[in-house]
């Protein structure tokens, strides 16, 4: 017997044995912007555990979290591109490269959890995953970070008049910049990474995120008041690059779309669990915690986007998304 053949015995005999692990033969990076204690970063862990159980260690996500490989806007070109396998990411962020997701951004479009989660996974969701290869994306699944509150170093909101003219950081996002500018907000867009900085030396007044966010990127260290507005749903949306896909088997992409959706259930866990106990994580920072916000004013301020926002997406669709159950 030849050393080849000895060879190839061996590794034979050793994948036979327990516990037994071979090289990837595919290795995939995930960036995304959130800390490693951030719900997303925990549901992406999961998801890679997942995907190499069930492919038997063939193909490997490693997670590049905390902004390892740029921020929110940065990582979705770059998987448009191909030099980033997947990312984790606001929809609200994909929206500029998908302009179907804009409907999303909508403030007071979903009453609940539960109701934006049935939008997300049914028809509506998945004719929106079906058409994002057309914008050079492949969606897996939907889920969501919760609902966005806001925070700032100059008062406490408690109605629309409380936020006139503070300078708050949004999301790099039309619509957003759009909604705050008609509460008479000075809205400015930046990336995740630099919001810690740019609160901590005044640049800005505040931001707006959901708890979990809120506390993983650290803002209470540096906010004064917080602010329960829930005046939007932030859905999440699990991309991977066309280049990956491609190369992936139909048995291999069956295995990442059930891992994905198995990722954003859990995803949803963390982030209940988070918003149960933020407030007091928050308060104990030495956050005033506003729960007295009118949203209802909130809502009637904003009447007037919500007549342009029925002619740009139809009022069928909005009708649709309202009335889903």
């Amino acid at each position: 017997m030849n050393r080849r053949m000895l060879l190839a015995a061996a590794v034979a005999l050793a994948a036979a044995l327990p516990g037994f692990s071979a090289a990837a033969q595919t290795i995939l990076n995930l960036g995304f912007v959130g800390g490693p204690k951030a719900p997303e970063a925990i549901a992406m862990g999961q998801l890679a555990d997942e995907v190499k159980q069930k492919t038997d260690g063939r193909v490997e996500i490693r997670l590049q979290g905390g902004g390892a490989l740029g921020g929110d806007r940065e990582v979705v070109e770059g998987v448009q591109l191909g030099t980033v396998d997947m990312t984790v990411v606001s929809t609200s962020v994909v929206a500029n490269f998908v302009p179907d997701l804009k409907i999303f951004d909508i403030p007071f479009l979903f009453r609940d959890f539960d109701h934006a989660q049935a939008v997300l996974e049914g028809p509506i969701g998945q004719k929106i995953l079906d058409g994002m290869p057309d914008q050079g994306l492949v969606g897996l699944a939907f889920g969501g970070m919760g609902f966005r509150q806001l925070t700032n170093n100059v008062r406490p909101v408690h109605t629309p008049a409380d936020v006139k003219g503070l300078k708050i950081r949004t999301q790099q996002n039309d619509m957003h910049i759009a909604v705050w500018r008609a509460l008479g907000v000075l809205p400015t867009p930046m990336g995740i990474p630099e919001v810690y900085t740019a609160l901590q030396q005044g640049v800005v007044d505040g931001q707006e995120n959901p708890i979990g966010a809120i506390i993983n990127n650290r803002f209470g260290e540096v906010q004064k008041y917080l602010s329960l507005t829930n005046h939007a749903f932030t859905p999440l949306v699990v991309l991977i690059s066309p280049s990956a896909w491609g190369a992936l088997s139909d048995v291999d992409k069956a295995v990442f779309r059930t891992a994905a959706g198995n990722a954003m259930a859990r995803n949803r866990k963390e982030v209940e669990a988070v918003a149960k106990s933020g407030l007091d994580t928050l308060r104990g920072q030495g956050m005033t915690v506003v729960t007295n916000v009118d949203t209802k004013a909130f809502r009637a301020e904003l009447d007037p986007l919500f007549a342009e926002f029925a002619k740009q997406f139809g009022a069928d669709r909005l009708k649709a998304i309202q009335e889903t159950e």
